[in-house]
């Protein structure tokens, strides 16, 4: 198994959220040399000095990271990926007594799930819960490991079950808790964190499918795990990202949270995040060029997984554009500009890939097929630059649990670092 494969299986696994995907990104970029920033406040640092970068985070579930080159830079490069998976969130006031014996949680769907793919597996619960130390609101993460199950109604409860059975989220999905009539959510979490059940204030808390990513297929050619979109390329992208060595562009290394939501929050792709921190940094680097005209000559690409051809279902690709497993990054096409790529970005795209000897396929939807839509138009709509769709290839997309080839994590790495490069 390659490096890179282990050390995304690890951060896969110590990443059950956003909050803890920020965070482990946090310690990475402070280990390659990056230091935290404050929104507002780049320009009262002395400089850098002494690091290669630095990075701000948004209510502890967003970050953007940068590099200066060492000569006046002529704009960005920025790559954006998302931290967030569709899910279960726990709702506020979550214990379900039934009938003195078990303790469920009131749970809700987060995003677009699969929701069968949830049923007879480990979850576990994590996300933050919210503490006041010194006057200050603080978040604390939390990760209570394979304490919850959603189980299925046996067959001979239920035998229309393999017959297209619909699941209600509200009757069929609550996740069983405990055995003990009286176990408390947070007297839980207080137990295994050590903050008193007292002092949590408020919370953010999911299910997530509690198991190890994992290889498979005839040469082990497969990775099986969770959280695949959009993790996969969260991870590759930074690998690039830490790799790179920017000669006349700043790179930019984006990671948002609630794409699979809409973005429209404080901390999402569709805030002013993004626009804010980008002229930020374009003012401390003192370039003589002005941030709109930086702005032109930047590139963003958009990293997030693209819908593999599925070898049960291959009617449901396209006819010329269908991406496989293990063939390389997938550029994504839309006519109704779901997707960001044109003419332009195409080329741009194309030309690294030629260059570097970098597999690359395209992904359009049927047209009888309504796609979705995914980070790059929605950052358009507050910092505007030439901007492509990229992704690598998956099966079950939604998925509890997914499917992508290995040999694309590499392909990812390869690609950002040489577009971080210049």
């Amino acid at each position: 198994m390659s490096s890179s494969l282990n050390e995304i299986i690890h951060f896969i696994e110590k990443s059950p959220t956003a909050f803890h995907a920020v965070d482990n990104v946090k310690k990475l970029l402070e280990d390659n040399g990056y230091c935290r920033c404050r929104e507002g406040r780049l320009n009262e640092k002395e400089g850098l000095s002494g690091f290669k970068g630095g990075y701000f985070i948004r209510n502890a579930s967003s970050l953007i990271a940068f590099c200066l080159p060492k000569k006046e830079a002529k704009g960005f490069r920025i790559m954006a990926s998302h931290a967030d998976s569709p899910c279960f969130k726990i709702k506020t006031k979550p214990e379900i007594k039934v009938e003195d014996a078990y303790v469920k949680l009131n749970v809700e769907k987060y995003g677009g799930m699969i929701l069968s793919s949830w049923l007879d597996r480990p979850l576990g619960i994590a996300g933050r819960v919210i503490v006041k130390e010194k006057g200050k609101y603080i978040s604390r993460l939390v990760n209570l490991k394979k304490c919850a199950v959603i189980p299925n109604v046996a067959i001979h409860f239920n035998r229309e079950i393999n017959k297209g059975f619909e699941y209600n989220p509200q009757t069929d999905l609550l996740p069983l808790f405990s055995g003990s009539k009286n176990k408390k959510l947070y007297s839980v979490i207080a137990k295994e964190t050590g903050i008193p059940e007292n002092e949590i204030l408020g919370d953010d808390l999911y299910l997530y499918a509690d198991q190890t990513p994992v290889t498979a297929g005839s040469d082990n050619e497969f990775i099986i795990s969770p959280r695949l979109d959009d993790l996969e390329c969260a991870y590759s992208t930074l690998k690039g990202f830490l790799k790179g060595n920017p000669k006349e562009y700043i790179s930019v290394y984006c990671l948002f949270n609630n794409e699979e939501v809409g973005s429209c929050t404080e901390q999402g792709a569709d805030s002013d995040f993004s626009q804010r921190i980008l002229k930020e940094i374009w003012s401390f680097s003192k370039c003589s060029k002005n941030f709109e005209r930086a702005l032109t000559d930047s590139f963003l690409l958009s990293a997030d997984n693209a819908h593999a051809l599925h070898p049960n279902h291959p009617e449901k690709s396209d006819i010329t554009n269908k991406p496989y497993l293990n063939s390389g990054i997938v550029l994504k096409f839309n006519g109704n500009a779901h997707y960001t790529t044109d003419a332009y970005s195409q080329a741009f795209v194309t030309d690294i890939c030629r260059q570097n000897n970098i597999p690359l396929q395209t992904f359009a939807n049927r047209s009888d097929i309504q796609g979705g839509s995914t980070l790059g138009n929605i950052m358009m709509s507050h910092v505007s630059l030439p901007s492509a769709d990229i992704g690598l290839p998956q099966l079950a997309m939604h998925s509890a649990v997914e499917t992508a080839g290995v040999m694309d994590i590499q392909n990812m790495i390869k690609l950002s670092e040489k577009f971080y490069n210049n």
